[in-house]
């Protein structure tokens, strides 16, 4: 089937495709029971070397920048105590960490959380982590701008692949709060 973005032939329905994905994104997508379908979250399978956004743009469709989000592990602290969470903006954009994101965890300080505690507390890869599967106890912070897509390409937890999916789709996942401003 044709994806409804970017220039891919060989989307499937990512529950077609669990053996691709990384077991909290299979575990999601085969257990879905969101307010869309479960057939409307497409898997595409991809080059990973060219994973980056730029360069995968580039690749499938320079409007791509404006229909990609990323996903990135934040850690918030405060009073010794550490939150992670995860932001999702649209690609062109890059997450107000020390704003937006600190203010919505009730932090002092937040930051990018290390390469090494994002993969091991997701269970993904780095350069692929997506919404999707993420511990059910963690915030997921996504900016409105995303869920005002009718179409979203995100990561599939590894960075062969990409799932693309309606925008709406991420303001009812687990702890979603949509937020004005978390890109900027």
């Amino acid at each position: 089937m044709r994806a409804p973005i970017g220039s891919f032939d060989n989307a499937r329905p990512a529950a077609d495709c669990l053996e691709l994905l990384t077991p909290p994104v299979a575990a999601a997508v085969g257990g879905w029971s969101g307010d869309i379908p479960a057939d409307q979250l497409l898997f595409v399978d991809t080059d990973p070397a060219i994973a980056d956004t730029a360069v995968f743009s580039e690749r499938h469709g320079a409007e791509l920048l404006d229909q990609s989000a990323n996903c990135v592990v934040v850690a918030g602290r405060r009073a010794g105590e550490t939150t992670l969470a995860a932001c999702l903006v649209l690609s062109r954009a890059r997450v107000d960490v020390n704003g937006a994101a600190r203010r919505e965890l009730g932090a002092r300080k937040a930051s990018f959380a290390s390469m090494d505690t994002a993969t091991a507390e997701t269970g993904m890869e780095y350069g692929g982590i997506t919404p999707i599967g993420l511990p059910a106890s963690w915030p997921l912070l996504v900016d409105s701008a995303v869920v005002d897509t009718p179409w979203v390409l995100i990561g599939s937890g590894r960075r062969r692949g990409k799932l693309i999916v309606p925008g709406k789709v991420f303001a009812g996942l687990p702890g979603a709060t949509v937020l004005e401003g978390l890109g900027v």
